[in-house]
Parts: C-alpha cells; structure tokens; sequence
C-alpha cells in the first residue's frame, strides 16, 4: 500500500502549478431595463460557467438591442458591458466617463441601445494587466445615409473608481472610412498575446485589419480580397481556432476566408450562393468544420471537409409555428446565431420573443446536429441580442514563424489547470480548470488508488459544482484529463 500511495503522490503532486488568468466570456446580457411596469419587460442573465446555460432574472438599468458587448473576470463577474451607447460598471451604473460613445445622431437618437449587430467587442489590452479595449461603431446619417464612417475605440482601467474601473481614453478613430455595419470581430495573435481585429470596408472587397500589441494600436492594413459587399446587417463568425472567418448576409450569400494569425491576411475565400430570401446569421460548429447560416424560417448546414462546400448544404430544420408568450404572440423565427461557451449554438428568435433556439451537436453532421427550437426560454422579452464575444483562451500557435514570445511550455488550452474550494469538505466542493475546446474527464480517487467518482466535463467550461455520494473522510485525489494533458491535486473530506 505504501508503493500505491509513494505512487499518487508523485503523479499528483509533480504537476505543474500554473495559473489561468484570461478573460472569460460566460456571461451574456440581453432584455430590456425593468422600469416599463410589465413584468415581461426586464434584464435576462444566461451563465454558462457551470458549463451548461443557466437563465436568471435581473434588474438592470441599460437596455441591450442589437449591439452588446461585455466581459467578466476569471471567475464569472461581470467587469463592464455595453450597448453602444454608454458602458455600465459591474454594478450597472454609468462607468466613470462611460458616458457619450459613440458620437452621432443615430447614437443619440437610440438612448436604449444600437441596433448593430457586432458593433462593439471586448479585448484585454496585451501588456496593461488592468486595462481594457472596448472597439465600436455606430451610423454617421448627419446627410441621412446609413453610413458608418469610424472604427472606434476606448480604453478602460479596471482598478479606478474603486475596481469599478473608469474610461481613460473615449472616442478614438482607429479607422476613419466608409465601413461596413458592424460585424467588428477580434482573433487571437499567433504569438498568443497579441490581437487582431477586423471588418469590413463599406461597398467593396476590401477587409481591415488592426493589429494590437503592448505598444497600442497599429496602423489600419486594407486587404482586397473576396467578394464586392454591399453595406448590410450581415454577421461574421470566427472559427475557435482562429484560422477562418465567414461573412454571411442572404443578399450576398456565404464567404469562408482563411485567416493567417501570424500576418493577418485573408486567403482562399470559398464563395456560396445562398437561394435565401432573409436572414442573416452564420456561426462556426466548434471545430471549425461545419458552419451554418439561416434564413428567416430555415437552418442550412455546410460541411467544410467535403470537396464540395456548397455541395454540402443540408436543410437542418424549419419554423415549426411555434408562438413565444406575451400579450402579442409572435413566432420564434430563425436571426443570428452565437457559439457559446457549452459548445453549443444558441439562435435569436427575434424582437419581442422569450426564446432561443438551440443547435445541440453543431459538430455533427446534418440533422444529427439536433436543432431544439425554443429550447431556452427567457423570463423577459428581449430584442434579438447576442454578446460579440472572441475566444480569450486561445493561445500560441506553436511552431509558427511568429511565435517568438512564447515561453517554450505547452499552450494555455493544452496546460490543464485544477483549483478546487473549499478544502478541507464535506463531500461537496467547487472546481475550475482551464477551458479547452473538447470535454474533459474529472475521476475522484481515495488514497487507495480507487476510483471513486467519475464524470465527464464539457468542452470550454471552466467551473463545476461537485457532490461526491456516500463518500468517506479521509485525503482523496481529483484528476483532471484531456487528450493532450492532465493535472490533479489533493483534497480531504472531514
């Protein structure tokens, strides 16, 4: 017995001590402000940090229409958020010069939120431990053309006003042109540090690149490449990796687009005639492999891998005359589409409903992809609002020419990290561990070496509620496995 436990001992305790700090994107934000005297009128919390959706209610000032952006810290708190018209600390007051962005007459005349779709998105500023890039847009009509001329962006400091952070810097052109609406996206450097960030020339086929780095912003690259884009409310989604980025707006049809991290050029577009007649919402599966698109009462498939892409399309699901509750009932059509941290795709239903629609299994292949229509209901209406949200856990991408600051240990995704609390309990107990793109296996060990509890976690969560069953006191050992790395620690139960 004394070899068993010389054994767990050097298994557990030589793992590495590393600490996760990225930004995390669990919580989405999305309803109305509560002051309306209908008690279908308020704020709906979606939070996945228990690795499935769980939905609250709550009493919140802002209003979200079409344009949200937020972020938390590591462990689920909401740090700041915003709806293109001012930002809200995480007590949902007006942040300290949180106020005015955005300037224009559209921003001015919708005090309660724009109504672009992607128009704001969140980064950690690389190299300023506290501080915040918020990137947003709005619509410049003084002529009353629907023309948005500049890409913003504002800085935050996190630690000012008491942790409840403060706007340093409000209101700055990063670009100044004629932009496409919205559809402001941010990927991951290849160095693991750095971002890029991206949209679209107005009226061309020209895409803008920003890269962003400990020095600031830099100068704006204009790439020409794909398809003329009209101006439009179309969506783009970014793969987790990082490599592919699709446009999508039923008018134009579907681009797939390669994406270098290193250089942040675009490279073989794949372009899809879409026969739609609306819609205007694409999401990449977590893989990357499948992507799907809707129209205003359809879900199409396309699968990647096939040598025919456009070959591939598959007719997931159709508008099954559902009607969401409220005093006007109205249908649960098919809008944008998000990927959401339990791996799952979430779908808006449109203005004024109560649900989302959900794609189960968006990896597999056609209806095995399992569409639930209305299969998350909200307490309050809300006004077809997804959180623009990057992939803050992606890391270096090793081997690259352009991985030079990387620090020689494996990737933040492929470094599993495991905290558990309390410790000493009494059977039940808190984890987090680092996200990573694929489910993960928690197995529960006595200080026997025998398996105790065992349960699977899904992909891209990072905290779970456990309850260990008839258990015994005594020291136990949590392990924590992927397919490319482990971690445990020691715990006891009193």
């Amino acid at each position: 017995m004394r070899q068993i436990i010389l054994l767990l001992f050097l298994i557990f305790l030589l793992q590495p001590d590393i600490i996760y700090s990225q930004g995390i994107k669990n919580i989405w934000l999305t309803g109305y402000e509560s002051q309306y005297g209908d008690p279908n009128f308020g704020e709906s919390t979606i939070n996945f940090l228990s690795g499935s959706a769980t939905v609250s209610s709550n009493s919140l000032d802002m209003d979200f229409r079409q344009t949200h952006a937020n972020i938390a810290d590591t462990i689920g708190n909401i740090l700041f958020y915003t709806n293109g018209y001012y930002i809200a600390d995480a007590n949902g007051d007006t942040m300290l010069n949180g106020s005015g962005i955005n300037p224009s007459t559209f921003t001015t005349n919708n005090p309660r939120g724009l109504t672009i779709p992607q128009g704001a998105i969140i980064i950690p500023f690389p190299g300023h431990a506290s501080e915040y890039l918020l990137f947003h847009s709005t619509i410049d009509d003084s002529l009353g053309v629907v023309v948005p001329n500049y890409l913003y962006y504002s800085i935050v400091d996190i630690t000012l006003n008491f942790g409840l952070g403060e706007v340093i810097q409000k209101n700055q052109v990063a670009i100044f042109d004629e932009l496409d609406i919205g559809k402001i996206s941010g990927i991951k450097h290849a160095n693991g540090r750095d971002w890029w960030i991206t949209c679209f020339q107005a009226n061309s086929d020209s895409i803008y690149t920003l890269l962003v780095t400990p020095n600031g912003i830099g100068q704006a690259n204009i790439q020409q490449i794909g398809d003329h884009r009209i101006r439009n409310t179309g969506q783009v989604s970014v793969s987790n990796d990082g490599s592919r980025l699709a446009y999508y707006f039923f008018l134009e049809g579907l681009e797939i687009f390669e994406f270098d991290r290193c250089t942040g050029l675009f490279t073989n577009p794949i372009l899809i005639s879409t026969p739609f007649t609306s819609g205007y919402g694409v999401s990449f599966s977590p893989s990357g492999n499948k992507v799907y698109v809707s129209d205003e009462d359809s879900l199409f498939q396309y699968d990647l891998t096939s040598s025919n892409v456009a070959g591939s399309q598959t007719l997931v699901a159709v508008y099954d005359s559902f009607l969401s509750s409220g005093p006007i009932p109205l249908p649960t059509m098919f809008n944008l589409l998000a990927l959401a941290p339990d791996g799952k795709i979430y779908m808006t239903t449109g203005n004024g409903t109560q649900h989302y629609h959900i794609i189960d299994q968006p990896d597999s292949l056609g209806l095995a992809c399992n569409v639930i229509q209305h299969g998350l209901q909200l307490p309050h209406y809300y006004f077809n609002t997804l959180p623009n949200h990057p992939n803050y856990h992606l890391g270096p991408l090793v081997g690259s020419v352009c991985d030079t600051i990387y620090n020689g240990l494996p990737p933040p995704e492929e470094r599993l990290t495991l905290k558990l609390y309390p410790n000493p309990n009494n059977g039940t107990f808190q984890i987090t561990y680092t996200p990573v793109p694929e489910s993960l296996q928690l197995k529960v060990f006595n200080i026997l070496g025998n398996e105790v509890h065992t349960q699977l976690l899904p992909q891209w969560s990072q905290l779970q509620n456990i309850k260990l069953s008839n258990i015994n006191s005594g020291i136990y050992f949590a392990k924590l496995s992927s397919t490319k790395s482990s971690t445990s620690i020691k715990f006891m139960i009193e």
